[in-house]
């Protein structure tokens, strides 16, 4: 009975705030409009790849070793987990020790700080045939490192860099400074009230970062035909040329004679990062209470 007369109250002091202001109202209902079209979208594309893919998985998709008939997806799925893997090695401490100095070390107001946050932010909106291209001419060309898992884990590293440095320069920047205060005036230095104080605070917003960099990372393919190559084999060696699950569906999709296969590659993959954002929010959680 409470909550119905609270809810009627509430409902009367809308209805008065929209008459009052109509702006309001058509401002609320497109807000609404949008997250509905935006869940509609979600939900179709997701269920599309389901309903299409599904009905296609098989065991001999699994099969360890790839051929023409079984067309397996296993050493594309070895290969999708070493190169995200490698990638976030690379990213992950220079993205977010770079947030640190960004955050605690650079004074504020610092110009050459703002010149690193646009060019972050500048970087992070390049399309990624972009960072392929420059991959090739520096890993496979300049490097000598030819069609390897090596290069494609660093040109992805590149990639993912500014979106985890700006996605934890921000979780850094929301911790309020009432923290480091009172680690400094119990006597603590900088660097340990960096890493017992302030990182921990943060860690929920930089994990946030990091599974959008792992997105990213596992569903590229541009990027990755340049610098990775298109062998349909798990990676012996960091220079092995290797497929990504990505990759090995627009293979599949290229070739046209394996369409329902790379729908069931599709599911996969959409499993695959689904699972990780899922355990990485665990750990996430598990981290925040400690």
């Amino acid at each position: 009975m409470k909550r119905t007369t609270e809810l009627k109250r509430s409902v009367r002091r809308r209805t008065k705030e929209y008459r009052n202001s109509p702006g309001s109202f058509i401002l609320h209902i497109l807000l609404i409009l949008s997250t509905l079209i935006t869940a509609a979208v979600t939900i179709f594309i997701v269920g599309y790849i389901l309903i299409k893919g599904a009905p296609n998985l098989s065991p001999k998709l699994f099969a360890w070793k790839y051929t023409t008939e079984n067309v397996s997806m296993t050493p594309a799925i070895i290969n999708t987990l070493l190169m995200t893997f490698l990638s976030l090695l690379f990213a992950v401490p220079a993205g977010i020790g770079a947030a640190i100095y960004l955050v605690e070390y650079a004074e504020r107001g610092n110009k050459f700080v703002s010149v690193i946050r646009i060019t972050a932010e500048t970087l992070a909106g390049i399309p990624s045939i972009v960072y392929g291209l420059f991959g090739y001419l520096l890993f496979v060309i300049a490097l000598g490192f030819g069609l390897s898992l090596l290069g494609g884990a660093l040109t992805l590293a590149i990639m993912i860099l500014p979106l985890i440095m700006r996605t934890a320069e921000e979780a850094l920047m929301s911790v309020p400074d009432s923290y480091r205060e009172g680690s400094y005036g119990l006597g603590a230095g900088r660097l340990r009230t960096i890493f017992k104080i302030v990182l921990p605070a943060a860690v929920p917003g930089i994990i946030s970062g990091v599974i959008l960099g792992i997105g990213r990372a596992a569903g590229e393919t541009a990027a990755l035909l340049f610098v990775a190559g298109t062998a349909a084999k798990a990676a012996t060696s960091l220079f092995s040329s290797s497929r990504t699950l990505a990759v090995h569906m627009y293979v599949l999709l290229s070739e046209g004679l394996y369409i329902d296969q790379a729908y069931a590659a599709a599911v996969i993959l959409l499993l695959m990062v689904v699972l990780i954002n899922l355990l990485s929010e665990i750990l996430a959680r598990k981290i925040g209470r400690k």
